[in-house]
């Protein structure tokens, strides 16, 4: 079966030589001699170092034990293996403790070492020097280190944390390399071993001059004024050391003191030029101070300050800030009214940042001066927002530079606008003409008012205050627009009733307080040809019968036989009345007035003319198309009335010699009896006029008729006729006499015949006539 010993332990040197014997393993194990050829001893290891001696049971090196090499710095070294015996198998540990023997020498890792000393080391300064190496452990390993005796140098051993040893040179006295330039010492490395193993290195000391004197500047602080305009790259200024050393330490090298720091400034380490590195802002930063460096090579260091005054260039231009702006200034804003605060900056200094302000331009405002930079915008005029609804003011502020630097700002200053302007109508005043008959609601005119004020001030609307119409009626004629101005006709207007009338409208604005103005209106309504003519004489008697006029047998040609009036509502051409004979029983006995109606005799009076005559005239206006009326003259030939009568009648007997004659004589006896009584009249008129009888003379003033109740016609003194007539008829008996009345007293060169209660007529005729006006009779 499987058997498992104790183990075994050996201790043998390193570097034993190859078949030296260990110990007797089969001995050790218990085994015999004669059991060795059957139990088969052997070792078992991955690297066997060890062999079992078939015959002597003994073990063997069999290969190089070296301590250093299995095992390196450890303390312990040892090697573990199993020794396998067969019949039955067994397993047998061994552990062979490896001695350390003393056979590495210390070494240094190069053999020589050079120092470079100053002479100005100060004694007890350490100098670590280079160690060296022993691969040995334990009192074989390197123990100290000797130095070559010498009268500057002593050597201390150091041992580290690790156990490792290394010298340290101490400088004893101190050195003067005038005196000498250099040292050769030699440096041992001893181990502890028995013999001790050495070895030495090479220590070449040099004695280097001693950096005794610094740098010195020319200048302790260096000034420097540089314009804020330069550019980049211009020379500043060139700092001067100096140094007394010789060699490296007189090389002396330039740079400053917080390099990181100054970013505007280059030095030359050489040279000690400095250059400007980027532009200067005068307003950003007005001096720079530097510490600048010089070392020598010896790094021996010297300082001195620099100090660079910017100086200010007028670079910089004014500006105008708005601090507040009101929104909307009223046109009604009074002079000197706050409108805006303006500030000026200007960043450079001195005349340069001297700013002052102006306005551009003819503006109703000014700016006065509030405190330092700071300016009022003021009004300084009378707004008016109809003529200049907004300014644009420019205001400019300009430094006091050599070479003066100005900028300009604009702010827009809205005018409100105040009810300030009354409505003002585009005309002085108006006229239209309207024809007459025109519909009703038809738009007759139009006014039109301006208001230049905004909104509800400028808001127009039109209303008729006043007319020379009844207030009552006014509506009923004529009305308008409250918002357009049109005027209306309310109604179809009547020139014969209303030939004119005027109207004052009034614009109104809707401001607070509201302004207003009146025009006036003159409406002229336009005739139209929309009445006929009108005779009014001759006239139908109250029964309908023709009236008749009488003509004297003697009467020559040109005699006034009677006139045919009529009158035409109308005016104007529409009124301009032509007579004209439409029809005659004897053509060309009768002449009629084209213009004037007068019936004269074209010649004289012959025994065969027929007594009664008659004439048919028709009365035409100057109205396109023209309007007409008729009328028809009865003429009688007779001298008297009396002599009249009897031809009178509807249906007169057939022509007779005799009875013309009589006529004749009849006719003659009228027209003396109409003459004897109008001399009657003009007695009793003359009468009257003397006695001043207002109840007498009123037969005579225009528009009044007889005492006997007479039919009045109409008046038409609105026609084209120069003065009125009126017909008037009084009662003599059973007859009835018709005639014209002039209603103008005295001066119209017509006949005038007025009747009373017995029947009498008086004519009372016109200068320029000498014969008596005929006399219109009916027989009733």
């Amino acid at each position: 079966g499987l058997a498992l010993s104790e183990q075994i332990h050996y201790r043998i040197p390193e570097e034993m030589p190859k078949g030296s014997v260990v110990g007797n393993l089969a001995k050790d194990l218990g085994l015999g001699v004669h059991e060795l050829p059957t139990r088969k001893l052997r070792v078992s290891s991955e690297k066997p170092h060890f062999t079992v001696s078939a015959e002597s049971g003994e073990l063997l090196v069999s290969s190089r034990v070296d301590r250093e090499q299995i095992c390196g710095k450890k303390a312990a070294c040892a090697l573990d293996f199993e020794a396998v015996a067969e019949n039955p198998l067994n397993f047998y540990h061994v552990n062979v403790e490896i001695e350390d023997v003393n056979d590495h020498t210390p070494k240094f890792m190069q053999n020589a070492f050079e120092l470079q000393i100053s002479e100005s080391t100060k004694p007890g300064t350490r100098f670590i020097l280079g160690s060296a190496h022993d691969a040995d452990i334990g009192t074989n390993s390197l123990q100290n280190y000797q130095l070559s005796p010498n009268d500057h140098f002593t050597l201390v051993n150091k041992e580290k944390l690790d156990g490792s040893k290394y010298p340290e040179l101490i400088l004893k006295t101190p050195l003067d390399r005038e005196e000498q330039k250099s040292y050769r010492l030699t440096l041992t490395a001893l181990d502890g071993g028995d013999p001790p193993l050495t070895s030495t290195a090479q220590i070449q000391i040099l004695v280097t001059d001693a950096n005794d004197n610094p740098p010195v500047f020319s200048q302790d602080i260096y000034r420097v004024g540089l314009r804020e305009n330069l550019s980049p790259g211009t020379t500043v200024l060139r700092v001067m050391a100096t140094d007394q050393d010789e060699g490296v330490n007189a090389e002396i090298t330039f740079s400053f003191s917080e390099a990181d720091q100054i970013t505007q400034f280059d030095v030359d380490p050489s040279t000690g030029v400095i250059t400007l590195l980027s532009t200067l802002d005068f307003e950003e930063v007005k001096d720079y101070s530097m510490v600048l460096e010089a070392r020598d090579g010896g790094g021996m260091v010297a300082q001195c300050t620099v100090e660079v005054e910017v100086l200010d260039e007028n670079d910089n231009v004014p500006e105008v800030i708005v601090q507040s702006l009101t929104d909307l200034v009223m046109e009604d804003t009074e002079l000197g009214t706050y409108i805006a605060l303006l500030k000026v900056r200007d960043k450079d200094s001195g005349d340069n940042g001297e700013v002052s302000c102006k306005l551009e331009g003819d503006v109703p405002f000014k700016i006065l001066t509030s405190s330092r930079n700071t300016y009022k915008l003021v009004t300084d005029g009378d707004l008016d927002r109809e003529q200049t609804p907004e300014y644009n003011v420019t205001i400019t502020a300009t430094d006091r530079g050599k070479l003066p630097l100005s900028s300009s700002t604009s702010i827009t200053l809205h005018i409100g606008d105040v009810n300030d302007n009354a409505p003002v109508f585009l005309q002085a005043s108006y006229a239209v003409h309207v024809a007459e008959n025109n519909p009703p609601g038809a738009s007759i005119a139009q006014v039109s008012a301006y208001d230049p004020d905004l909104g509800l001030n400028g808001l127009v609307s039109y209303a008729i205050v006043a007319s020379d119409l009844e207030p009552r009626a006014l509506s009923s004629y004529v009305s308008v627009s409250e918002q357009s101005g049109v005027v209306f006709a309310q109604r179809a207007f009547d020139h014969e009733q209303l030939r004119a009338f005027e109207l004052t409208l009034q614009a109104r604005d809707q401001g607070s307080p509201t302004l207003r103005a009146n025009v006036s209106l003159r409406v002229l309504v336009d005739d139209r040809n929309d009445n006929a003519p009108k005779v009014l004489y001759p006239a139908l008697g109250p029964d309908g019968s023709a009236l008749f006029d009488t003509v004297p047998r003697a009467a020559q040609p040109g005699y006034l036989v009677t006139k045919v009036v009529a009158v035409d509502a109308d005016s104007g051409h529409n009124a301009w009345l032509s007579y004209h004979v439409l029809q005659a029983s004897e053509p060309g006995l009768f002449n009629l007035g084209l213009r004037t109606g007068e019936v004269r005799t074209a010649r004289a009076l012959g025994d065969k003319d027929v007594a009664r005559q008659r004439l048919l005239v028709a009365v035409r206006d100057g109205g396109q198309p023209s309007l007409s009326a008729t009328a028809t003259l009865h003429l009688v030939f007779a001298d008297s009335l009396q002599e009249a009568l009897p031809d009178l009648s509807d249906h007169p007997a057939p022509p007779d010699p005799q009875a013309e004659l009589q006529f004749y004589l009849v006719v003659a006896l009228a027209l003396i009896s109409v003459l004897f009584l109008l001399a009657v009249i003009l007695a009793i008129t003359l009468h009257l006029r003397r006695s001043s009888s207002p109840s007498a003379w009123s037969c005579f003033q225009p528009g009044l008729c007889s005492k006997s109740g007479p039919a009045v016609l109409p008046n038409y003194s609105e026609g084209t006729l120069p003065y009125s007539y009126n017909l008037c008829v009084a009662q003599m008996g059973n007859t009835e006499f018709n005639f014209l009345k002039c209603s103008e007293q005295f001066n119209s060169g017509q006949d005038i015949l007025c009747g009373d209660s017995s029947g009498a007529l008086s004519p009372l005729c016109n200068a320029s006539e000498s014969t008596s006006h005929p006399v219109s009779f009916l027989e009733t």
